[in-house]
C-alpha cells in the first residue's frame, strides 16, 4: 500500500514535535501508523528515517550562532557523541531485536513517565541555578545517558537532559545540549538506517520525502522554542504523565490484537 500525502503530513508533524520532547519518538510513531492502518515497508521504513533530517535542520537554524561558535564545542560534542557510537555499533543486532517489542516500548514510556513526574523534585537545587557551561567530563557523562536511549521507548531527549542535570547543568542547558547532541547521533543513526533502504526511493515517491522533511522542519522549530519555554517555567511533570497515558494506551492496543509495527 503507497502512503498517501495525509499520511506523509501526519507522521512528519509527529516526528518535529516528538523528536526532541522527552516523550519517545518511537512510541508515537507505533501509535501514529496503527492509528493511520499503515502496513510497514521499505518506502516507510525509509520516510521515517529520512525525516528525521528535517528534525535535525531544525536545531542547526535555531541555534546557529552557537552552533558555530568554535572547535572546542565539537570536540565536546564529539565526546559526547563516542559512548553511542560504540555501545550502537556493539549492541546493533540487539537493539534492532529490542525494536520489534511494542511491549518493551510501551514499559519503557511508563518507567520513563514515572521518573520524569520525579526529576523536578530530585533536582530542585540545580534546575533552575545549576551551571550552563559544559565540561569534557560533562560531556562523556551525558553520552552515557544516551546510551540508555537505545532501549526503545526510553527517549534520547529524556536520557540526555537527565544526564545533564546529573551533572548539576540547569534544565535549559541541559536541554539545550541535548537538542545539539542530538545532530551528530541522529546523522549517525539515520544515515545507517536510510543506506540500508535506499532503494525503496524513487523519482515517484521522492516529493512525499521532501514534504516530510520541511514538514519536519518546520514542527520541530517550533517544539524546541516552545519546550524550552514549558521547561523553564513548569518542569518535566507533564510529560512524565503524558507518557504514561501513551504507554498504557499503546499496550491496551496490543493486547487487544491492534497490529502495532516499528519501522
Amino acid at each position: 500500500m503507497d502512503m498517501t500525502w495525509f499520511q506523509a503530513l501526519v507522521l512528519a508533524i509527529v516526528e518535529g514535535l516528538t523528536e526532541f520532547l522527552p516523550v519517545s519518538s518511537t512510541g508515537h510513531m507505533i501509535l501514529t501508523e496503527g492509528v493511520l492502518g499503515m502496513k510497514s515497508n521499505d518506502f516507510i521504513q525509509a520516510f521515517i528515517v529520512n525525516i528525521q533530517f528535517g528534525a535535525i535542520l531544525s536545531v542547526v537554524v535555531l541555534y546557529w550562532k552557537r552552533f558555530f561558535q568554535s572547535l572546542k564545542f565539537y570536540y565536546k560534542l564529539f565526546v559526547a557523541f563516542l559512548p553511542a557510537a560504540f555501545f550502537g555499533l556493539l549492541l546493533h543486532d540487539y537493539i534492532d531485536q529490542l525494536l520489534e517489542s511494542v511491549y518493551v516500548v510501551a514499559v519503557m514510556l511508563i518507567i520513563g513517565g514515572v521518573i520524569l513526574i520525579m526529576v523536578d523534585q530530585w533536582f530542585k537545587t540545580t534546575a533552575e541555578k545549576g551551571k550552563e557551561d559544559v565540561t569534557y567530563k560533562n560531556a562523556l557523562v551525558i553520552g552515557l545517558f544516551q546510551v540508555l536511549a537505545m532501549i526503545p521507548g526510553t527517549s534520547r531527549s529524556a536520557a540526555t537532559i537527565i544526564g545533564g542535570m546529573v551533572e548539576k547543568m540547569n534544565k535549559k542547558a541541559a536541554a539545550e545540549f541535548s537538542f545539539f547532541l542530538a545532530v551528530p547521533t541522529m546523522v549517525a543513526a539515520s544515515g545507517y538506517k536510510l543506506l540500508e533502504n535506499h532503494e525503496a526511493i524513487t523519482s515517484d515517491n521522492i516529493g512525499l520525502l521532501i514534504f516530510g522533511n520541511v514538514i519536519a522542519f518546520i514542527v520541530a522549530l517550533l517544539a524546541i522554542k516552545s519546550f524550552i519555554s514549558f521547561l523553564t517555567n513548569h518542569g518535566f511533570k507533564v510529560f512524565g504523565y503524558y507518557r504514561i497515558i501513551v504507554g498504557v494506551v499503546i499496550l491496551v492496543l496490543y493486547l487487544f490484537g491492534v497490529d502495532l509495527t516499528i519501522s
